[in-house]
């Protein structure tokens, strides 16, 4: 079992930044890859970034690429993601996600085995 904790979430102006954190417990954090999903209101889960297992390789949904970046420090058991530039269509809760896959990278929701409770991010305009 992964416990994951997401922090960070809060209300920004359009064009602001915010950093995400998200602290695993339990197993090995270095075995799992990460991601990051989001939910707005009344709209299915969609996929944000992911991160391999040692932080070298990375992923992102063409709505946030140039703009997000995802990162893992495995001697803090976190990842983080730093949303810049933040646009009023990026407003949902933010989940964290942990996979077991043998993959580097994973952007599939179903491919993901522990999620974390979620922190809401809401952008202004």
């Amino acid at each position: 079992q992964v416990q994951l904790v997401e922090s960070g979430g809060g209300l920004v102006q359009a064009g602001g930044s915010l950093r995400l954190s998200c602290a695993a417990s339990g197993r090995t954090f270095s075995n799992y890859i990460m991601g990051w999903f989001r939910q707005a209101p009344g709209k299915e889960r969609e996929f944000v970034a992911t991160v391999s297992r040692n932080g070298g390789t990375t992923d992102y949904a063409d709505s946030v690429k140039g703009r997000f970046t995802v990162s893992r420090d495995n001697a803090k058991n976190t990842v983080y993601l730093q949303m810049n530039s933040l646009k009023p269509e990026d407003t949902a809760v933010y989940y964290c996600s942990a996979s077991r896959r043998p993959f580097f990278t994973v952007r599939v929701l179903g491919q993901y085995d522990y999620w974390g409770q979620g922190t809401q991010v809401t952008v202004s305009s």
